[in-house]
């Protein structure tokens, strides 16, 4: 009996953002990983295991789904928002590269979801409407250095730029190093969107500028989007429209 592992995206938190796909790839699984506070977000059902982790425990997270599907069993894998950004796709691919012959052979389906910097750009416009990169500010597994390096080439480039990972308990200065570092090449106006929980009963977005973004306000629960030169802001009632223009010229590179 040849077994499947999927690695499912569950989105970013809300029911409704859930694929059929993905729901189909949860309701056919004998077992299911993830780390804990994500599993939470799936309903348990009868008979189907259940195996929580820490968030820090990705590549004995895949061995195990691997070798639990390589015995014949339908496991899926969890993963908050979609599981090729940032998440366990590459742990699994990771896994199967250095792993036993028999992981290779496996049928594994990665099943897409709406990543963070997706629902919060929806949230404030379209601040991701001409080109942009998601960078994550976690230095887990890149130097610091490194992430500097690539803040001052985007940045310099023109590129919107979505913050992932900004800070946690165990690096709370980065986003505030990160922010700096932008301050060196773009104007004190640079839209700067602060999305958190979106998706969730305690969601909450800020539209601010970069010269007045705090750091302080976003947590691991937070997607930041900085905008380039060329990023506009649109004042009406209410929260204001982000977005940038599709169309780009040397000057706002």
């Amino acid at each position: 009996m040849s077994g499947h592992l999927a690695v499912v995206g569950l989105g970013p938190g809300d029911a409704r953002w859930l694929t059929p796909e993905a729901q189909s790839a949860l309701d056919a699984a004998d077992a299911l990983y993830g780390y804990g506070p994500y599993l939470d977000r799936v309903p348990a059902r009868p008979g189907q295991g259940r195996h929580p982790s820490d968030n820090r425990e990705e590549m004995s997270r895949a061995g195990a789904a691997l070798a639990q599907a390589a015995q014949g069993a339908r496991v899926a894998i969890v993963s908050g928002g979609d599981p090729g950004v940032f998440a366990m796709a590459a742990a699994i691919c990771e896994a199967i590269e250095t792993g036993p012959p028999s992981w290779r052979a496996l049928d594994v389906t990665i099943v897409p979801g709406i990543t963070a910097m997706l629902a919060v750009a929806a949230r404030a416009g379209a601040p991701l409407g001409h080109d942009f990169c998601a960078l994550s500010l976690s230095d887990n597994l890149k130097s610091w250095e490194l992430i500097e390096r690539r803040l001052d080439a985007v940045a310099g480039a023109g590129l919107v730029i979505a913050l992932y990972n900004p800070v946690s308990r165990a690096r709370p200065w980065q986003l505030a190093s990160a922010l700096d570092r932008l301050r060196r090449h773009l104007p004190d106006a640079t839209p700067v969107i602060f999305g958190r929980a979106v998706g969730r009963t305690d969601e909450s977005i800020t539209v601010t500028t970069l010269d007045a973004a705090d750091a302080l306000a976003a947590d691991m629960a937070t997607l930041i989007i900085v905008g380039s030169r060329a990023t506009r802001v649109i004042p009406r009632p209410g929260r204001p429209l982000v977005y940038t223009p599709r169309a780009a010229t040397e000057a706002s590179a």
